[in-house]
């Protein structure tokens, strides 16, 4: 056996019973245990299910439930249906599958006309055998594809079964051509006999309905297991009047409400078909909401199924045509139906935030709206995540922002920060209608008021963000005497963007490269260094990383803050990740979704710093072992000072240990001993450990994930289990304006995105940025 493999319990001579919320459990009978994998046939596990139990496996049905769900039975009939099951249950090793005795077929002479009643058989045979006798088990296995072309004429046909017996089979000759002449099957003719239990949906004149749509609903399903078209001639909430789409034909239903009721009963009804078929499978009446109830449980384990998925399922298992919009639109409602709609999510979004507060105290959850009550913005940040900044983690926090491509668009704006590891830890998030000024100044607000209310810590942030203007002038209000250093990926594109002139991309490449290693210099000179060989490939560029680029913001070697080497603020991007995997779900179960992978995150890291046995986080211990290797080919001399040190290797560097500084400024720029300082640690016999910063250790480290974030509890369906807001006057919030475009949105590239692809290469004169139809060397030759 290959692929994904799992135990199905197979049982049988049981019964379902039915507990309290409609969830059913089997009761008695036997079981037995078959290993299936992805590579198993159909035919060969109802083989293996007959020889287990003794029986004719194809005399029963066989349905499993999808997990997590124990009130909707799911059938197996073929190759794909077992697939399926085997892929519903890959996050577990066994799959249930109950063997059901099927009930015996109803008197056809009985059945209201239909398409599928002008097919009779003259002894009763089951359709899996009709098919192994018609094409063979070998030439024709039990995955033929039929569509149900319209009924034309009524033939009898005489096939020859193995045993020199006879069966008449009363059916149109297409359909029987179809069955035999099927060179490559892709469909499944057993399929279609799941729509056979909608073809008494509607029984004749004195049925009743609760309501108008659930005789609509009837009404619908009838016509699809029978194969026909109609046309409502009226349609209102009080009465529905039908006829058969096919012109001519006498089929016909009038349906309306009983007196003083919300009863829909059908007054009048013609039964039977002359159009033999004529309205066709393309004049069937499906619904979105129709598409919803079939395809909405596959949609809860499958929350990506794509609507042309969709309309290919539906074809196939149906033999209706959707189009694309329909398949959207069925998926629209079906998601709604699981997870709720946008505007409830907006609606919930006051107890939403209360009940964060409510079960995570301490934390900080709010929200703002227009004039005209729509969406705003919300601001979120849990206790958890401050307290683990402001106690163990270093005062740097990175913001950015993402465009979010849910049915409201919006941005998401995130503050994060670095844990002892070096590896990201959540501090705030936002969802606001737009990336603006005020926005951005809201959401500033809001991170101060957590962070330092009283602005004793503010003095001591760095903020790692691009330099836009508006961020340019709100971190030093907000947060007095703070450190804004510009994010070296929005700046790189932003010199990109302005360099003038017919740069090749090789160029630019190596200015980029350039850039990048004077913003890591550590000292003025090697600065100047690489600034002046950008200078030798473009003055332009030259003159603009020197006078408008602010060196004293982004470059290592004057930045007046500390920002422990870290030049870029794209730590917020699993922010953004979980974000865009939430894309699609109201705005509160949206948040609630970075919250639980924010929780995650701790309770991983809190055990990861549980069984962490060194004196420093694992990554620091690496760094520091590394320096602790260089520093062995070094020689120290002590100078007058006792705390003044001169080291000497491939260069010459001062060390002073009481300053915690070396004149190669890495001990500064990290928080770690460089390879300098390390060897003059060990020349006085102190341990290198002692000389690390506190937010390296492992109790630090503890102490960042030392709190946990407590769930919200959400009802099915993506209700939440709330009160209103309290209060004297409650808030209805609306959704925005705003909407999302139509079409795919485009996949832009940054300019420095742009710069690192391959370069456009000449295949005669090896020239870049232009290829042999536009070589000038090669015209001038000419």
């Amino acid at each position: 056996m290959s692929g994904k493999r799992v135990i199905a319990i197979c049982m049988s001579g049981g019964e379902f019973l039915t507990e309290k919320g409609g969830a059913l459990t089997y009761k008695g009978g036997d079981a037995h245990a078959i290993d299936v994998d992805e590579e198993m046939k159909f035919k060969d596990f109802i083989s293996e299910i007959g020889e287990m139990f003794n029986c004719d496996a194809r005399t029963v049905s066989l349905k499993y439930f999808l997990p997590d769900n124990k009130k909707t039975l799911i059938s197996i009939s073929n190759d794909k249906d077992l697939k399926r099951m085997i892929k519903f249950h890959e996050n577990s090793n066994s799959a249930d599958v109950y063997l059901i005795p099927e009930e015996p077929s109803p008197d056809i002479s009985n059945m209201p006309a239909s398409r599928s009643s002008r097919t009779t058989l003259s002894e009763a045979v089951p359709l899996e055998d009709m098919i192994d006798d018609i094409a063979g088990p070998e030439d024709l296995p039990l995955s033929v594809s039929v569509s149900a072309p319209p009924v034309v004429t009524m033939e009898q046909q005489v096939v020859n079964r193995p045993e020199d017996t006879q069966i008449v089979i009363t059916t149109p000759p297409d359909i029987m051509s179809a069955i035999l002449e099927a060179p490559n099957p892709k469909g499944d003719i057993l399929t279609k006999a799941r729509t056979q239990q909608w073809q008494n949906t509607i029984t004749g004149v004195g049925q009743r309905f609760k309501n108008v749509s659930e005789f609509r609903e009837a009404l619908r399903k009838y016509a699809i297991a029978n194969q026909f078209g109609f046309r409502y001639k009226k349609n209102d909430s009080h009465r529905v009047t039908v006829k058969c789409k096919a012109e001519g034909c006498p089929w016909r239903i009038h349906a309306s409400r009983l007196s003083t009721t919300q009863l829909i009963c059908i007054k009048k009804m013609t039964p039977s078909h002359t159009c033999e078929g004529a309205g066709g499978v393309n004049g069937l009446q499906t619904s979105r909401s129709w598409v919803a109830s079939i395809i909405k449980e596959k949609l809860k384990v499958f929350p990506n199924y794509k609507p042309k998925d969709i309309v290919s399922d539906i074809k196939e298992e149906y033999g209706i045509q959707l189009n694309y919009f329909q398949a959207w639109r069925g998926k629209e409602i079906a998601r709604e139906q699981l997870q709720g709609s946008y505007k409830d999510g907006y609606k919930q979004l006051p107890s939403f935030c209360e009940k964060i507060m409510e079960t995570n105290p301490g934390s900080l959850a709010t929200f703002t709206t227009k004039e005209d009550s729509s969406f705003h913005r919300v601001f979120v940040s849990f206790h958890a995540s401050v307290y683990g900044f402001l106690e163990a983690c270093r005062p740097l926090v990175f913001l950015d922002s993402m465009p979010l491509k849910s049915k409201y668009q919006g941005t998401l704006l995130a503050a994060t920060s670095v844990d002892g590891d070096d590896e990201v830890f959540p501090l705030a998030f936002a969802v606001v209608d737009a990336e603006t000024e005020d926005n951005w100044e809201w959401f500033l607000l809001q991170l101060r008021s957590v962070l330092a209310p009283d602005q004793q810590v503010s003095s001591q942030i760095t903020f790692v963000a691009d330099r836009q203007k508006s961020l340019q002038e709100l971190i030093p209000k907000v947060f007095v005497n703070s450190f804004h250093a510009y994010c070296l990926r929005y700046l790189t594109d932003e010199l990109i963007r302005d360099l003038k002139g017919p740069f090749s991309h090789e160029i630019k490449r190596l200015i980029v490269d350039d850039f990048y290693s004077a913003a890591y210099a550590p000292r003025p000179d090697s600065f100047e260094r690489h600034v002046e060989n950008i200078k030798g490939l473009s003055p332009d560029a030259y003159s603009w990383i020197v006078h408008n680029s602010q060196p004293d913001h982004w470059a290592n070697a004057y930045f007046p803050g500390s920002r422990y080497n870290h030049l870029t603020s794209n730590s917020g991007e699993p922010f953004f990740s979980w974000a865009s995997d939430a894309n699609d779900l109201p705005i509160t179960q949206m948040v609630d979704v970075i919250r639980g992978k924010i929780m995650g995150l701790i309770h991983v890291r809190r055990i990861n710093a549980a069984e962490a046995n060194g004196r420093l986080t694992p990554s620091m211990e690496v760094k520091l072992e590394k320096e602790c290797l260089k520093a062995q080919s070094l020689h120290v001399a002590s100078s007058a000072d006792n705390n003044l040190f001169q080291v000497r290797g491939e260069t010459y560097e001062l060390v002073n240990i009481s300053q915690w500084d070396c004149s190669c400024k890495g001990w500064q720029l990290t928080g770690l001993p460089c390879h300098h300082a390390v060897a003059v640690i060990s020349c006085i016999g102190r341990s290198p450990y002692e000389l690390c910063s506190r937010y390296f250790s492992v109790e630090s480290y503890r102490v960042t994930y030392s709190v946990s974030i407590n769930p919200v509890p959400l009802l099915e369906g993506g209700e939440m289990c709330c009160r209103e807001s309290s209060g004297g006057s409650a808030v209805t919030v609306t959704p925005p304006p705003t909407r999302r475009p139509p079409g795919r949105p485009p996949k832009k590239k940054t300019p420095a995105e742009e710069v690192m692809k391959r370069q456009l290469q000449c295949s005669r004169c090896k020239g870049l940025g232009h290829n042999k139809s536009t070589c000038k060397e090669y015209l001038l030759e000419c």
